[in-house]
């Protein structure tokens, strides 16, 4: 896949990150207008504790509608979705995100890799995975799942992130269509099904 090729039939853009994350978070939704044919979910490494700092910050951030995930919540098009603290997010066929309590993966809850799996296993082709900045190895299992149903696997440049491990791990683990630049990445969603 190249760089100026468009992504077609995504319903989920599902992003993954921990350490030095939300810094390209912070970048990269600011520039985007509408996503009406698809949802962004986030999962990113959090400290476990019910303040909602994260939620409002990237709402602060982008003018695209932000739902606070709940148990059973909808997912839908137009929205952005962020895993709370101390949960794995996962995915329904009919839809829906719940929450689960199970234990920690990669010392993490919300685990990437839970999530990551789950969407693939639900939305297959129609998944785009994004792994951005982190220190361990979380997400590398869960973008190797997305890839062997069909979906697109989206690298930060180890380079181009605060913390270079995880997109180097997830590099050296798997088959990435593409391996982006914080601004090829804003480039590349933001035309998704266009």
């Amino acid at each position: 896949m190249e760089k100026d090729e468009v992504i077609s039939n995504c319903k989920v853009v599902a992003i993954g990150g921990s350490a030095g994350s939300l810094k390209v978070l912070m970048h990269i939704l600011p520039l985007f207008q509408t996503i009406p044919t698809y949802a962004i979910v986030i999962i990113l490494h959090r400290k476990n504790t019910e303040d909602n700092t994260l939620e409002e910050l990237i709402a602060l951030k982008t003018i695209i509608p932000l739902k606070i995930v709940e148990d059973k919540t909808l997912l839908e098009a137009g929205h952005i979705y962020i895993a709370p603290s101390d949960y794995h997010l996962l995915f329904e066929k009919n839809m829906l995100l719940s929450l689960d309590v199970s234990k920690k993966v990669n010392h993490s809850r919300p685990s990437i890799d839970v999530s990551f799996e789950s969407a693939a296993e639900v939305f297959k082709s129609s998944l785009v995975g994004v792994l951005l900045s982190g220190s361990n190895t979380d997400g590398t299992v869960g973008l190797q799942a997305i890839q062997k149903l069909g979906g697109k696997v989206i690298i930060q440049n180890p380079s181009n992130a605060e913390m270079s491990f995880m997109p180097e791990h997830a590099i050296k683990n798997t088959n990435p269509d593409l391996i982006l630049d914080t601004d090829e990445m804003v480039a590349l969603l933001t035309s998704i099904n266009k």
